[in-house]
């Protein structure tokens, strides 16, 4: 085992904050504790580093890193450790211990939690032989580069059926073919979901679904908190393909909190703050794309300074497009054959992901 202060080169002292006010445009990439934060005119580092969170990073989960590589001309703040590993250590190898790496015991702070350079110092990796090192960090990249693929191809599905809403009805803002338009109101059927106690929760049962784990286009169900039974809250029960939009805090930085059920996860129940769509007369897949596409962001009235949210009432009165039901369903076709793609996809991915843990654990405890 060796400790970081005496394996690297700690680079702290030269990196330089910059406020989002004073940061002049340009190509090179401005780094914090979690990743690239703006792109700027100038840079203060050229080399092959990795970076390691020092406030503000993901300290504690199981699935975002606290450390990252970098390469080449950036800038840095003062929220991430800068570290250049000294001769003998491979420098990606040096980033793969230290992404999912223990920090109990190291970071402190009760509300923005901190790892100091003394401690950071401290943290202990295991040090092969170079050729070691890199035979890892190699087999470890393959595959992340496949995980990434795979990753890809599910963004481009993403907007391939984006595209094909666009192509057969045109932007439902502008409405360029004519459609009948009208508030969703008389379309749907909308439903506000029930205040579950939260000390009531189970440890295993039916999913309760929030806004917490509802994201743009998908709902993290490994995140959501459990009811010990639908008796009771049946009107509560969501079905598969049911609509669901967060109400606190709608938008986060990768869009817009809406997401459609799926059959996996059921049965689950619909908490507050959170709204439940399904459809009456028109096609359900049709209308979640209206929602995406249709600019529903600057339709709502946000309202709260603390906590941002959204009314029911900005939901009925939004403004779909009407085209004929059959053209509709043949959308919604695309869109389940689509899916059936994304879903051997996504399987792929998983095995994938669980591979790169075990093999995580394998090298690095």
């Amino acid at each position: 085992m060796a400790r970081i202060g005496d394996i690297c080169e700690i680079l702290d002292s030269k990196r330089v904050p910059i406020t989002a006010t004073e940061r002049k445009p340009g190509p090179y990439p401005y780094y914090g504790a979690n990743g690239v934060q703006d792109y700027v005119a100038d840079y203060i580092f050229d080399d092959e580093l990795v970076l390691l969170a020092e406030d503000g990073g993901n300290f504690g989960s199981k699935d975002k890193p606290i450390a990252y590589r970098v390469s080449g001309k950036c800038w840095v703040n003062n929220h991430a450790h800068v570290l250049k590993p000294k001769e003998g250590l491979d420098v990606d190898y040096l980033c793969y211990s230290l992404m999912f790496y223990d920090v109990t015991g190291l970071v402190n702070g009760a509300t923005r939690q901190k790892l100091t350079q003394a401690d950071m110092r401290k943290m202990e990796i295991s040090l092969p032989p170079l050729d070691e090192q890199r035979r890892i960090a190699a087999v470890l990249d393959k595959v992340s580069d496949l995980i990434a693929k795979r990753r890809q191809q599910l963004d481009k599905l993403d907007e391939l059926v984006k595209a094909r809403f666009l192509e057969m009805f045109g932007d439902p803002v502008a409405n360029p073919m004519g459609w009948k338009m009208e508030q969703t109101e008389k379309h749907i059927d909308l439903l506000s979901g029930f205040p579950f106690d939260s000390t009531q929760y189970t440890e295993y049962g039916v999913n309760i679904c929030g806004g917490l784990i509802i994201m743009p286009q998908k709902i993290n169900w490994e995140d959501c908190k459990h009811w010990n039974s639908v008796e009771g809250y049946e009107v509560y029960t969501l079905q598969k393909d049911d609509i669901v939009i967060a109400l606190d805090r709608p938008w986060i930085s990768e869009g817009f909190k809406i997401a459609m059920v799926d059959e996996e996860h059921l049965p689950a129940l619909l908490i507050q703050r959170t709204a439940r769509i399904r459809a009456v007369d028109i096609n359900q897949n049709y209308l979640m794309y209206c929602f995406i596409l249709g600019k529903f962001d600057v339709h709502c009235n946000v309202t709260g300074s603390l906590v941002p949210h959204i009314s029911a009432k900005d939901i009925r009165s939004f403004l779909i497009m009407l085209p004929p039901v059959e053209l509709q369903n043949q959308f919604s076709a695309f869109v389940e054959q689509t899916e059936e793609t994304k879903a051997t996809i996504s399987r792929g991915l998983k095995k994938l992901e669980t591979l790169k843990k075990a093999l995580m654990q394998e090298y690095f405890g």
